[in-house]
């Protein structure tokens, strides 16, 4: 048998899927009948199979290159890898079948090994459609529909690629209309309508500034120099005479030379993700949509591959800004939305590229549309001890790493500067890490969101719904306990699933915690249960 998610098929069962679109024997008449993908997929692939084939054209028969093997090979795979994607979308098109019932979003698929998936309409997070040129040539988008999948059943989203750019819509809104029950609405507190119709941000050409200076420029550069490489090869050209003749008319040394290599190299990979950033956000909006049911939270963006992302508002949690150390140096930052059933490392999760913190906090504030501002509240700041506390492992890991090196020193015959140069270099290093995770440290409370900040090399700022928190757990390590300091960590069913404040005040956790889960930290307390600090650490559970 044959294994479909929810029943299986035996080897040699027919499909319950007909040409004429009726429903199959023992299926329930009244459903919808199941479609096919778009038809004008083969058209894509078709244009496919001609770039592919497009290169061999040209160097063989436009500039004349020599058909050595080497070549022939070369132009080989590359028409064979369009051929063989060509024909598997041609296969995919033939066994594919997808319907839309009231209930679920079903799809079948597959040749010899025939599969079933099927999602819930009302457990749907995200639809997400994108298309490449040439799907965007033939009037196609695929869809990408997200349940949260990946943070749970560790699955991939349910992908139908490709249907109509009309077909995309209508089913964008399809499924995006359904009412969250009363329950789920009673229990975020979120209305049905928030600010629909807003545009949010727009895409800022000098956004650009902020995204392409950095170390995967070098990465960048690597590609494009091995790909320019490889296809200039291709065509019977030698670049590496090229380079190498240059190198020998420049007459710099050996020291200036590499420095200017790698200078070059750099900029080369600045200017491709600068090129990459304008392809990926061209014509980015973020706005705030209405749909059948409330609102949506949109983002649209690219050029050569459109994509369009909805998150339905009724699933939205919070915000969280993630400041890396080199981008907080520029001043940058990068805004995630907390929603159920979507992970922070998802790509729906994203609302914005890269820019300056204050549009971050600005575009954040306004996405929540919660009373007092709670990316640009002042936060609390924690208690020196918080600051002692991380000296004190900077200390420790300085210590380690020279006496490290001392004892290599030892047994190898090193020079005895190596571990007094090791803890030379590595203690500004770790106090400087140490010092700036305790500015990082601070929390506040607004009359509808949580905010906490924590992070030396990457600080994250995530403002929660105090509604949507399920649980809340104080605890203490030894060290914590003999410094006074407690850190608080409250759950919910969104995003990572927990958000802490580090390293706050002992003192101070139970309030914290009593201002998230009024009515369990009070009966909590009425039992006579003992506060924070030199007990061990508690779990307060809604429901």
């Amino acid at each position: 048998p044959v294994t479909t998610g929810e029943r299986v098929l035996a080897a040699g069962e027919p499909e319950v899927v007909h040409e004429g679109g009726a429903p199959a024997a023992g299926e329930d008449p009244d459903l919808p009948p199941w479609q096919r993908l778009n038809p004008r997929m083969i058209l894509a692939d078709l244009l496919r199979v001609l770039f592919s084939l497009a290169p061999g054209i040209v160097a063989l028969g436009a500039v004349g290159v020599e058909p050595t093997p080497g070549v022939l090979g070369s132009l080989g795979a590359i028409a064979v890898w369009g051929a063989i994607g060509a024909a598997a979308d041609v296969l995919r098109w033939i066994t594919t079948r997808y319907r839309v019932t009231d209930t679920y979003v079903e799809r079948r698929t597959g040749l010899f090994v025939r599969t079933y998936r099927s999602i819930r309409r009302d457990r749907i997070r995200s639809v997400d459609a994108d298309a490449r040129l040439l799907r965007r040539l033939a009037g196609l988008r695929r869809v990408r529909i997200g349940a949260g999948q990946a943070s749970t059943a560790m699955e991939s989203a349910l992908v139908l690629d490709a249907i109509s750019r009309e077909d995309a819509r209508r089913l964008r809104e399809r499924l995006l209309e359904h009412r969250p029950s009363d329950t789920t609405a009673r229990g975020t507190g979120r209305g049905t309508d928030r600010g629909a119709g807003e545009v949010y941000a727009e895409l800022r050409p000098w956004w650009v500034l902020y995204n392409m200076a950095n170390v995967w420029a070098f990465f960048m550069a690597a590609g494009l120099l091995w790909g320019t490489w490889w296809m200039l090869a291709l065509f019977g050209l030698d670049p590496g005479g090229w380079v190498a003749s240059s190198v020998e008319r420049l007459g710099a040394g050996t020291t200036a030379t590499v420095v200017l290599g790698a200078a070059l190299v750099w900029l080369l990979g600045v200017v491709g993700l600068a090129v990459n950033f304008f392809n990926e956000y061209a014509g980015f909006r973020l706005e705030r949509v209405p749909g059948e049911n409330g609102t949506v939270l949109r983002t649209t963006h690219g050029l050569l591959r459109t994509r369009e992302v909805n998150r339905d508002d009724h699933r939205l949690r919070g915000i969280t800004l993630s400041e890396p150390l080199p981008w907080r140096w520029m001043g940058s930052t990068e805004v995630h939305v907390i929603t159920t059933g979507l992970s922070l490392w998802s790509a729906a999760a994203t609302i914005l590229p890269r820019v300056p913190r204050a549009t971050a906090s600005r575009v954040a504030d306004a996405v929540l549309a919660g009373p007092g501002d709670p990316m640009r509240v002042p936060l609390r700041r924690h208690p020196g001890a918080a600051l002692r506390r991380r000296l004190g492992w900077a200390l420790g890991v300085t210590g380690a790493l020279t006496g490290t090196a001392a004892w290599l020193v030892a047994g190898t015959g090193w020079p005895a500067t190596v571990w007094w140069v090791t803890g030379a270099v590595v203690l500004p290093i770790a106090v400087g890490l140490a010092v700036a995770g305790h500015l990082a440290l601070g929390h506040a409370v607004t009359p509808s969101h949580l905010v906490t900040r924590y992070g030396a090399t990457n600080r994250h700022t995530s403002a929660l719904e105090v509604r949507a928190v399920s649980g809340v757990r104080i605890r203490q390590s030894l060290l914590q306990r003999r410094l006074g300091l407690a850190t608080v960590e409250f759950t919910t069913a969104a995003g990572w699933g927990r958000y802490p404040a580090v390293d706050m005040a002992a003192g101070e956790t139970a309030e914290l915690a009593a201002l998230a889960l009024p009515e369990q930290v009070r009966r909590f307390r009425a039992e006579g249960a003992p506060g924070p600090g030199p007990e061990p650490s508690h779990l307060f559970r809604q429901g």
